[in-house]
């Protein structure tokens, strides 16, 4: 008998039950076979437009097409290689259909193979009539690891990178009617370029392909093309840069809940200041966010480009507090104590299966008084950033790391990964919830720790930088590069006791940080992935999970009262594949602590962190011009 793709059997059901192809409650989960489904499965699977949100709330216009959904599909090592393609593969007899954005490696996609390697998308597109007379841009949120992509059989253009997201005019290549889009992906999984747990010596379910939302919008001929937004307290004003057509004029005003509270015109392509008098500080406690329009303006005086957007008022920095060198958000010390966050799932692996689940992991962190999520060694669409930013949860920034530097091709592979670096910087400076770019962990491939520390430092110095986060340990594969001795933290990883011997000093320049700690296990039959399952410690219940977790949040305290610690990261937010070390569990069905308990403890050890700021005086602060600002 012919095996049936999961997207077939999927439809099988729906025939069958004669069910309709949206309402989540209409399908028995169970009986698509999903390995370990989540309660958003079903919806993922059966919406006509999977994740059809806005996908970019930072820079919104209002036309706009979501081309998520069932795509042509082609994969497998034996086919055409689409990173030196220049025309697009002949779509045979063998096509299957696959569901975008989930990586053909997971269950939601469809297709549920390992290491397509060619990865080759094909659909149909027709552009609204309403959009004649417009520039079309193609957008893409992120596709693993080469994208080159083609309009009606001409080549439209390639991005290199698996974790930024790109877009091409593609205007000049439509026809009236149905156009032909298809696009091609490379990742050989070689460790040559920026994947983190995806990646040769990660531990995760190896995955490529498209794992963003792809759409399209219109645009006058002359947009802005990107924002950079940097509050600047000290002078109560914002910075802004909106890239575009040289020549034009850039009006930027902002509003507070509808009403205009300040406007200010600048240059497309240089930067102006636009004040804000008294501001309303962005805080974890009250994130705060002014709405903004910004208008690109001609020689005529016509508005040629217009986007909403929103800003947050804020400073990171270190000080000097109660004799100690300590994080400072908006002028004063407060814990960051966050989860490592690696952001996989069961059912779409790199790709949340709704944006519900997609905001699941934030209001977890949020509900369980932890006011910082570190997203570990991977990046989230621009959705993401923008939840975190409006509920008021500060996010470290890693960068997915790379696992082989060193080889003969290293000049190129250690370009690229920068490249991607400032790329990904570049895609989420403007989000006032990013207050700490980590560009390396644990020496995971990591090669000239000091000097991308620096340029990191100096590309944005609005925020902290974390240059080795846990550079105590180290994979063993290749020499450890170590502690680089700059940025502004020195930052251990403990899964042990917390005690002074495995917690670093703060340094005259450098804050103390513990970049990881906890690990602490629990086996929840029934909601673990059919994988050896494992953890650091596994305890034997919940109670006692609950009691080892405030135990050592209490050992947490204590090192910020009397050791001068400014950060401590728990792991992690949930379970992951095998490790088994989460506060919920990978499908997101079990809460694994007494999370009233976790969340009294947390908010205790976080409020008494602040009383460190009565025996500080403003006078006690360092130079902001070295520090932040």
């Amino acid at each position: 008998m012919k095996k049936l793709t999961f997207l077939a059997v999927l439809a099988l059901f729906i025939i069958q039950t004669g069910c309709e192809t949206r309402p989540q409650s209409t399908i028995d989960i169970d009986a698509l076979g999903l390995t370990l489904p989540t309660p958003w499965s079903a919806e993922a699977l059966t919406a006509e437009i999977p994740l059809s949100e806005y996908p970019r709330p930072q820079m919104e216009r209002t036309n706009w097409l979501c081309l998520n959904g069932t795509w042509d599909y082609m994969g497998g090592s034996e086919l055409a290689d689409p990173s030196q393609a220049e025309t697009p593969i002949a779509f045979g007899d063998k096509i299957e259909k696959i569901r975008v954005p989930f990586v053909p490696e997971s269950e939601l996609s469809g297709i549920k193979r390992d290491a397509e390697i060619n990865m080759w998308y094909r659909r149909m597109i027709n552009i609204p009539e309403k959009w004649n007379g417009k520039r079309i841009l193609l957008h893409f949120g992120a596709v693993d690891r080469i994208a080159t992509v083609f309009l009606n059989g001409k080549k439209v253009g390639s991005h290199i990178g698996g974790y930024t997201n790109f877009s091409f005019d593609i205007t000049d290549h439509l026809t009236s009617g149905d156009n032909t889009l298809v696009v091609g992906a490379y990742d050989p999984n070689d460790g040559k370029a920026a994947s983190g747990k995806n990646g040769p010596y990660g531990d995760y379910t190896f995955s490529s392909g498209i794992w963003q939302t792809v759409w399209m919008e219109p645009v006058d001929s002359h947009p802005i093309a990107q924002l950079k937004m940097i509050p600047d307290l000290k002078n109560s004003r914002l910075e802004i840069t909106a890239s575009g057509s040289d020549g034009l004029k850039v009006v930027a005003t902002a509003y507070d809940r509808g009403k205009e509270v300040s406007k200010a015109e600048g240059s497309a392509n240089q930067n102006f200041y636009l004040p804000v008098n008294d501001p309303k500080l962005w805080s974890p406690d009250d994130p705060f966010l002014y709405d903004l329009r910004l208008q690109l303006i001609n020689g005529q005086g016509d508005v040629v480009d217009e986007v909403k957007s929103y800003f947050g008022m804020r400073s990171t920095s270190l000080g000097e507090v109660d004799g100690h060198t300590r994080t400072l958000l908006n002028d004063k010390f407060v814990l960051q104590l966050g989860l490592l966050d690696q952001g996989y799932w069961p059912d779409g692996v790199l790709t949340a299966p709704t944006d519900a689940a997609l905001l699941y992991d934030i209001e977890l962190a949020k509900k369980t008084g932890f006011n910082v999520i570190r997203k570990h060694i991977k990046t989230e669409p621009q959705r993401w950033y923008y939840h975190c930013d409006r509920l008021g949860i500060i996010v470290w920034q890693d960068m997915p790391n790379i696992w082989e530097p060193d080889g003969v091709d290293s000049v190129a592979v250690r370009a690229q990964f920068r490249a991607e670096w400032k790329e990904i910087i570049d895609q989420h400076i403007s989000s006032p919830s990013v207050l700490v770019w980590v560009p390396f962990n644990e020496n995971w491939g990591a090669f000239e720790v000091k000097d991308i520390t620096d340029w990191t430092k100096q590309y944005d110095p609005s925020r902290l930088v974390n240059g080795n986060s846990g550079y105590n340990y180290a994979p063993g594969y290749r020499p450890a590069y170590g502690d680089p001795h700059n940025g502004d933290f020195v930052d251990l990883h403990n899964y042990g006791d917390i005690n002074e011997r495995h917690t670093p000093q703060p340094e005259k320049n450098r804050a103390s940080s513990i970049g990881e700690f906890g690990g602490k296990g629990l086996f929840v039959r029934g909601h673990m992935w059919p994988v050896r399952n494992n953890s650091y410690q596994i305890l034997a219940n919940e109670e006692l999970l609950t009691d080892t977790y405030t135990m050592l949040i209490t050992e947490v305290e204590q090192m910020v009262k009397y050791w001068g610690l400014s950060s401590a990261i728990y792991t992690q937010t949930t379970d992951v594949e095998h490790e088994i070390n989460g506060l919920v569990t990978y499908d997101r069905r079990v809460e694994k602590m007494n999370f009233e308990k976790v969340r009294n403890i947390n908010e205790s050890v976080i409020k008494e962190s602040m009383k460190h700021n009565e025996d500080s005086t403003k006078e006690g602060f360092r130079n902001s011009a070295l520090y932040g600002f």
